[in-house]
């Protein structure tokens, strides 16, 4: 049988918290596995300026301790830095910080699972101060595993 490509897309909704990290590897994971693709790509897209999709580190705490620190000596909530603050003292130094990280990235899918490494988590990465909910706009693509073609 010749694979099928197949493309499958959904929005998810994340409640964020004051800057912190949100795993969302579970959640990705399950929706690529149901996806029904062996071989391919995620695709995670953040619908926002004030916060981040990244890969990092699942096992160790304080990577993202370190990880925020040295993010607020690079983007420090200072009113006298930036003219933008129309939602706050956070709100400029959320934007640098999204823009020094980033808004989407691609995992590929090997075996009909998200090919990470041993150590690596997808993280929303929330950059504000107040709970708010984040969209996570989540693509698989690929070819089908129900043709029955290893890869």
């Amino acid at each position: 049988m010749t694979p099928n490509t197949l493309l499958k897309q959904t929005t998810m909704v994340v409640k964020s918290h004051h800057q912190k990290f949100i795993d969302v590897t579970g959640m990705i994971s399950d929706y690529t596995q149901r996806a029904l693709i062996s071989v391919g790509l995620c695709h995670i897209f953040i619908k926002h300026t004030s916060a981040s999709v990244i890969i990092t580190e699942n096992a160790d705490p304080n990577v993202h301790r370190d990880l925020q620190t040295f993010m607020e000596r690079i983007a420090p909530e200072d009113d006298y830095l930036y003219l933008h603050d129309s939602e706050g003292r956070d709100d400029m130094p959320a934007h640098i910080r999204t823009v020094l990280t980033q808004s989407s990235l691609f995992v590929p899918v090997s075996g009909g699972r998200l090919n990470l490494g041993r150590w690596q988590g997808i993280y929303l990465w929330e950059h504000r101060a107040v709970a708010t909910e984040r969209q996570l706009v989540v693509t698989v693509s690929g070819l089908d595993t129900i043709s029955g073609v290893e890869v």
